[in-house]
């Protein structure tokens, strides 16, 4: 379905979505007796009551992130000011309470803890811009990320999403306000697409952190196929051979790490992998698991950006290294049991240990 134009999605989605949350909140003694009547029915631990107060509380916390952001819109003089450098803070400190009320309410509810492995961002390159690439898989991986970058090392972040995101409400809002982009599948074709990439990672400062996904998408088996068919089609041989030995990742698509490099060469680079959630791949897949009782392991690598290759096609392969010890780690800790499972601390609740 296409995205409705911005004008749409303020005039008419986001006031939508307060007015239901305001609906849900009133009537939330109604809903909540209907899934008690229905649990014992459910295989699981009160499943309907858990996804029915998971599905509240996200839909109220996107209301209350609106109500805020149309208050940091009203004090920046209707818009005017929302650019500067106090407003662009102010969105950022906005979005680092909201990420912490929604973990906390994770943590709560779905019994999750997250587990920080590796050098993070925060001694491995102090002062310094960074360029982070990591795998997407699992619902709420995003989320994990960006609040750790926010609210654990105190980093600005740059993200480039997909523009389908734009469907929620209050992501819109805020990332739209942030410098941000929002990439359409296709668009206007993958030159345009490296561009936009590229401007984005320019003038990056201390305490900045480009976000980008290499894969493209969350990956699943037909999509890892699909993949390595397209490098195939390329003429792309020797790359595809080495994406079919990967299993658990996609291959990479390096257009966008050349640009954000290109554009950012004093940049860092932090290599992320996580697993915990990477096997609910579907809605049925999550409704299957709650209560999720998940331990989310996240591992940082850290490259200073001398040890960055410099030639297009090294870069190209140095990221397929990469990604093969990204698919190795996740092969060896996916349940919980590998070398670095358990070798940090629990950061699901406030912060760092």
């Amino acid at each position: 379905m296409p995205l409705p134009p911005r004008w749409v999605r303020r005039l008419l989605l986001a006031p939508g979505v307060v007015l239901l949350a305001v609906a849900v909140v009133t009537t939330v003694p109604v809903w909540v007796l209907l899934a008690l009547a229905v649990s014992p029915f459910v295989p699981g631990r009160l499943r309907p009551l858990r996804l029915l107060w998971i599905g509240a509380v996200f839909l109220v916390w996107d209301a209350a992130a609106l109500i805020a952001l149309f208050g940091l819109w009203l004090a920046s003089g209707f818009g005017w000011r929302k650019r500067s450098p106090a407003f662009q803070r102010a969105h950022y400190v906005l979005a680092g309470r909201f990420l912490q009320v929604l973990f906390w309410q994770a943590r709560w509810t779905l019994r999750l803890s997250i587990d920080v492995v590796g050098t993070d961002p925060d001694t491995a390159l102090p002062g310094r811009p960074e360029l982070v690439l990591c795998r997407h898989a699992g619902p709420g991986d995003s989320f994990i990320l960006i609040h750790a970058l926010v609210n654990w090392f105190h980093r600005e972040p740059r993200i480039v999403l997909k523009e389908s995101l734009q469907w929620d409400p209050a992501i819109d809002v805020l990332l739209n306000r942030l410098p941000n982009r929002f990439i359409a599948p296709g668009g206007d074709g993958r030159d345009s697409v490296t561009a936009q990439i590229g401007h984005l990672a320019t003038g990056l400062d201390d305490d900045d952190a480009f976000v980008i996904f290499p894969e493209g998408g969350n990956f699943t088996p037909k999509r890892r196929l699909r993949a390595i068919a397209r490098l195939r089609a390329l003429g792309l041989e020797r790359m595809a051979l080495r994406a079919e030995r990967m299993r658990h990742v996609l291959a990479p698509q390096p257009g966008g790490l050349l640009a954000a490099l290109d554009a950012a060469p004093d940049a860092g680079v932090i290599f992320v992998a996580h697993t915990g959630l990477d096997r609910m791949l579907t809605v049925t897949d999550v409704w299957r698991e709650l209560p999720m009782d998940k331990r989310i392991v996240m591992r940082f690598w850290s490259v200073p950006p001398e040890e960055v290759p410099t030639g297009r096609q090294e870069r190209i392969d140095w990221l397929f290294d990469w990604w093969s010890r990204i698919d190795a780690w996740i092969a060896a800790n996916r349940d919980g049991v590998g070398t670095d499972a358990g070798a940090g601390p629990d950061r699901s609740a406030a912060g760092p240990a």
